[in-house]
């Protein structure tokens, strides 16, 4: 079966749909955006997350360059270039969507002409889902059978796809799910997927995670990292270093799932943490949590250090944290 979140980023006629990842699964809305603008208000806003804002920015990409295919080529290309800067500018800590802008690039550039924009963005589609499937299988091995896992915020495909190879493996898994304040990611959308597929979902609060790991009952911590340093700092969504900490204690080992450590990102000054509208930590699915008297506060993401890092999960194998270079061996840089 697959997963509804799995497809949530489709290309039409008229633009770009967006299933509404903030109403998930209460509604199943899908948000129409007629042009590349309408894509990065769109992730700017959070109606879609994880991998969504990868997707939705190909399929931008693809918006824009419908609208420039009369124009000369170098003027489209410069306008195209423009619309990348914009979207990769939406979430700045993760460095996929640089990845989604410059595969559509490079490929419009190869060929010369602005209507392959398309071509990329299929390749860049087809190489992300490849990659995670990749991946999940590695993470499905590091798993022994009847695990139980503790995950924090939406994986994603990565989820998925390492749920998928469990059960390709027969190995039955059990989750725990962190709910991911203050969009309760875990609670409505790892949580809905789980289930979605069969898997036996306890859902916690984010306070719950040390004592669950204390408890004996978790064989092992797995989230995605939206970026992974060379020198092995995990990016991920807040409270993932909470977890890996309370994990290290523990003696659980924290798996880190991501496709590539990021060439880009030699260390953690070379990554951006976005910091959100304090307010949205002051409501719950538009709801007021808090009064409004008070601050609040939003780093949308943490640093792990590698110290409390496992190991690292790619789309290559399995990598110590300490040890990222070997994924780019071989490679010309």
């Amino acid at each position: 079966m697959q997963p509804v979140l799995a497809d949530s980023v489709r290309l039409t006629d008229d633009g770009v749909l967006i299933l509404d990842r903030r109403q998930f699964p209460f509604e199943r809305n899908w948000v129409l955006c007629r042009t590349a603008e309408d894509v990065a208000r769109a992730i700017e806003d959070m109606v879609t997350q994880s991998s969504g804002p990868y997707f939705a920015v190909l399929y931008g990409m693809v918006l824009k360059a419908r609208t420039l295919e009369n124009m000369p080529y170098e003027q489209a290309r410069s306008e195209l270039a423009a619309t990348a800067h914009v979207l990769e500018n939406t979430r700045r800590t993760n460095n996929a969507l640089r990845k989604a802008t410059k595969i559509v690039l490079e490929t419009v550039d190869k060929a010369q002409d602005i209507t392959k924009a398309l071509e990329g963005a299929l390749e860049g589609d087809r190489r992300y889902r490849a990659k995670s499937q990749a991946l999940g299988e590695h993470t499905a091995n590091l798993l022994p059978d009847n695990a139980t896992v503790l995950t924090h915020c939406w994986a994603d495909l990565y989820l998925t796809e390492t749920v998928r190879a469990a059960q390709n493996q027969n190995k039955t898994l059990r989750f725990f799910c962190t709910e991911t304040r203050p969009y309760l990611q875990g609670a409505r959308l790892t949580a809905e997927t789980l289930i979605e597929m069969g898997v036996d979902t306890t859902l916690i609060t984010d306070g719950m995670g040390a004592a669950i790991l204390q408890s004996g009952e978790v064989d092992a911590l797995v989230t995605a990292a939206d970026r992974v340093t060379m020198d092995g700092h995990v990016v991920n969504k807040v409270g993932t270093l909470g977890l890996a900490v309370a994990a290290h204690a523990f003696g659980v080992p924290f798996h880190a799932q991501v496709q590539a450590p990021d060439l880009q990102a030699p260390t953690t000054r070379h990554v951006e943490i976005e910091y959100r509208d304090g307010a949205e930590v002051l409501q719950v699915l538009g709801r007021p949590s808090a009064t409004p008297r008070v601050k609040g506060l939003y780093p949308a993401f943490d640093v792990t250090p590698p110290r409390f890092v496992t190991d690292v999960v790619t789309d290559r194998g399995v990598y110590d944290a300490g040890e990222l270079d070997k994924y780019y061996e071989g490679e010309q840089r």
